[in-house]
């Protein structure tokens, strides 16, 4: 199939190049048509704030939504009269504007305890009539735009405080960044400007695509607002990585006498076959946050599995067709000095460093194992939760406002528990639970008891003492649901269910950390048994799996410690310290896991390919490390590169990407594949490919195509050419 489809996309390139080019554009066009529906924060159901939050739904349907805030700051008083009026206007437009029930002014009877003391910040509530995770970012932008023409008061300024202002901006200069930077590893493993090309263009049509279909998905789907940039990562890394693959093998078989046609034609089913496999895993491995069953966790999990097979249906049908195009002119404008020629040879230092390895495994391998393990270390006090806005980029008018709010009116003003309580004997029953909350510590504030309309139910709001992504709030919400209400409202008949943005964020903390180590367990199982059928070989598939879980284990050491812990704080541009968000783990699990195995079957197979036809492994092993050394290199390191790229971007969450998957991907072609892997075989010898009578009946999937296909293409070549002769 695949050397069909190399055969077609080749010679019928103009069709498929323009296919593509029709494509991109028409999903452009629909996308920009249609627009997107991303959101800036998630909710999970069957938890104590979901109960919480339908029960407001069923009694105060004016107050079932999310609140934000326009924060007033007025270095010479919120009471100045132009202040007031420039405040009310403001207002007036924003209860104009669609999803908004309400606003309350600090200037009215109902906003008294809304001026902060000193009289300086004030901030007026605005009332959704949904969860700020429905809010549409077309709202959210319009009520920003309002805020932003109304702050033309001198002496005075307007900030809008609140997750549905929290809207995702694609810059781009990340992507500029990474791209340049892969532009120069291609420039060097290359040494021409045509070969460094295709891999490049394979990318930018992988992601285009990507990109837009993504737009559209966010449509059907919960969808969280930086998935674009999540989206363009991948893209760009697996992209430009698939597109190598494929075009190293092309230039091997030039170089090897091949014609172009049947240069391509390897390549497709050697290479390309690879990249089938190694993509298809990837979108598996993301295809498995859908058994989570949390809507933004499918949406993140949609959206990048849709990329990466955008971009693995580009690698082998448009780079093809542009081989085509190419042709034998694939080493034309070559740099000086840097031309390269696809051959292996057993006097590389690969191949030395192999044999260096293979005279002390033992120390390799304990060294290896001792660096990854001291960097798993921070891994023990991992604490997952939401961040909050106080971590945002000062340019963001909500990081702006709540630096105003935690110093007029303190830190947990920003997100305020609400307790939601069933109250059939009457909102007065809540009184004993009122003076309770006032002296409990941890708490700075709490609210009046607002009964329903139907005196069926009554609210509670409570302002912690400190910030929504601090430990202590998490544990204040626990001490309030086991040791403050329960003797409070016993004997009242009375239900009281504390829920908010804040305790719905420490609800989905705790769902996903306890079915994370069950997606943990579910893939490393699927990396065993894909594995084992691939090549039959119990030993090393086990090795591959543990190996796995260490390099994974070091990265998110290396993500605690930076995000967690501050370390490196000032040269990486990271603001603050916060927990890790709990969807990140899974997430860099799923995608280093399908990214990895595209580099363990590279190695692997070229090793039992060798081992096959000496029967020497430790010959085997470095000749398969010499073969594929410098290609895993130059892709990991154009991965490492693109990841990395995206800590200068504005969005926390994205540089927990970023450094997570960059410090997983160096490590595995480093530590993994280029130091443990070679010691760790030789110290296993042929025990290696031992594999389990009782297993025989294992089907053995084949990744790599059949060794002679390259002498088969060249016969044919010479038939080719013989009867072109002859005629």
């Amino acid at each position: 199939m695949l050397r069909e489809l190399a055969t077609f996309c080749y010679r019928r390139r103009r069709l498929v190049v323009a296919a593509w080019i029709a494509l991109l554009a028409s999903l452009i066009l629909l996308a920009q048509g249609i627009g997107n529906d991303y959101v800036s924060a998630f909710a999970v159901s069957n938890t104590e704030s979901a109960r919480a939050q339908t029960l407001l739904e069923q009694n105060f349907r004016s107050h079932a939504g999310d609140s934000g805030q326009l924060v007033v700051d007025a270095p010479g008083g919120v009471e100045q009269p132009r202040v007031r009026e420039r405040v009310a206007q403001v207002l007036t437009k924003i209860r104009s504007v669609p999803d908004v029930s309400g606003t309350t002014s600090p200037y009215s009877a109902r906003g008294a305890r809304q001026i902060a003391p000193g009289g300086k910040v004030a901030y007026a509530e605005i009332q959704f009539d949904r969860r700020a995770n429905e809010v549409h970012e077309a709202t959210a932008r319009r009520i920003i735009d309002i805020a932003r023409v109304g702050a033309g008061v001198d002496g005075a300024r307007l900030e809008l405080g609140g997750r549905m202002f929290v809207i995702g901006s694609f810059a781009g200069s990340s992507e500029a960044i990474g791209l340049l930077a892969a532009i120069v590893i291609l420039l060097i493993a290359f040494g021409s400007i045509l070969a460094m090309g295709l891999p490049i263009f394979t990318a930018l049509f992988g992601i285009g695509c990507g990109f837009a279909l993504v737009a559209l998905v966010s449509n059907l789907t919960v969808m969280p607002e930086f998935t674009t940039q999540l989206a363009a990562m991948l893209g760009i890394g697996v992209g430009i990585d698939y597109a190598l693959f494929i075009v190293t093998r092309y230039r091997q078989g030039l170089h090897d006498g091949l014609d172009p046609e049947n240069a391509t034609v390897l390549a497709i089913d050697t290479a390309g076959r690879a990249v089938l496999f190694a993509g298809v895993t990837v979108v598996i491995s993301l295809c498995g946050l859908f058994l989570i069953g949390i809507d933004f966790i499918r949406g993140l999990g949609a959206g990048s599995a849709l990329t990466v097979l955008v971009t693995v249906a580009a690698s082998v049908t448009f780079v093809p067709a542009m081989l085509g195009f190419v042709g034998e002119n694939i080493d034309r404008l070559h740099i000086p000095g840097l031309r390269r020629h696809e051959t292996v040879a057993r006097r590389s230092i690969w191949f030395r460093w192999s044999r260096l390895l293979q005279r002390h495994p033992w120390r390799a391998a304990l060294a290896g194992l001792a660096v990854l393990i001291t960097l798993a270390v921070p891994l023990l006090s991992l604490r997952l939760g939401f961040s909050d806005t106080g971590n945002d980029p000062t340019s963001e008018t909500t990081r702006r406002a709540y630096d105003l709010l935690s110093t007029g009116f303190g830190p947990g003003f920003n997100g305020p528990l609400v307790l939601a309580a069933r109250t059939p004997g009457g909102a007065e029953s809540l009184e004993p639970l009122a003076q309770r909350l006032s002296t409990t510590r941890g708490v700075a504030r709490v609210g009046p008891i607002v009964a329903s309309p139907n005196g069926n139910a009554a609210v509670i709001q409570v302002i912690p003492s400190t910030a929504p992504q601090s430990q202590r709030t998490v544990d204040l919400i626990a001490e309030l649901r086991s040791r403050v209400i329960p003797p409070e409202i016993r004997g009242t008949g009375a239900t009281v269910d504390v829920g908010g943005i804040t305790a719905s964020g420490a609800d989905t903390s705790h769902l996903l950390a306890t079915r994370l180590p069950l997606f943990i367990g579910a893939v490393l199982a699927f990396s065993f048994v894909l594995l084992l059928v691939v090549f039959r070989a119990a030993l090393v598939a086990l090795k591959a799996v543990i190996m796995n879980l260490l390099s994974i284990g070091a990265a998110y050491g290396v993500v605690v410690a930076i995000f967690q812990y501050g370390w490196l704080a000032g040269p990486l541009g990271t603001r603050g310290t916060g927990p890790i968000e709990p969807f990140v783990p899974m997430m860099l699990f799923a995608i280093v896991f399908g990214l990895s195995m595209d580099y363990e079957v590279f190695l692997l197979s070229r090793i039992r390919e060798e081992y096959d036809r000496t029967r020497d492994n430790g010959l085997a092993v470095a000749d398969g490390l010499a073969a594929t050394a410098r290609v895993i290199t130059a892709a990991a390191a154009i991965m490492v590169m693109v990841f990395a790229s995206f800590v200068l971007g504005d969005r926390r969450v994205i540089k927990v990407f970023g450094i997570g998957l960059a410090s997983a991907i160096f490590l595995d072609a480093t530590l993994i594949r280029i130091v443990l892997v070679p010691a760790t075989m030789e110290l296993l010898g042929n025990r290696n490919w031992w594999f389990p009578r009782r297993l025989r009946w294992v089907p053995r999937l084949h990744v790599e195509a059949a060794p002679e296909l390259e002498a088969e293409l060249l016969e044919l070549q010479r038939e080719a050419e013989r009867e072109g002769a002859t005629s």
